[in-house]
């Protein structure tokens, strides 16, 4: 049987002392994948992996000042 995930809610990203994983640069998406792990982005490298990020969250968290591309791609 193949699990079936809920489609992710967006919640608002808090907390200043947030990093990004790649670059150390301010956190600007969270992104909790199944099983329970968590990742944290900057504005550009939450860009640059939107695709793959849409295809992985089971939730995202997104701060209020910024605009992520692959919000769009995580309704399919």
């Amino acid at each position: 049987m193949t699990p079936t995930l809920t489609p992710p809610e967006t919640v608002e990203l808090t907390g200043a002392e947030e990093r990004c994983d790649r670059c150390n640069a301010a956190g600007k998406l969270r992104v909790m994948i199944a099983g329970g792990g968590q990742l944290v982005f900057c504005g550009h490298h939450a860009n640059k992996y939107a695709e793959h990020l849409a295809g992985i969250a089971v939730e995202v968290a997104v701060a209020p000042d910024f605009t992520w591309r692959g919000a769009d791609l995580r309704t399919s």
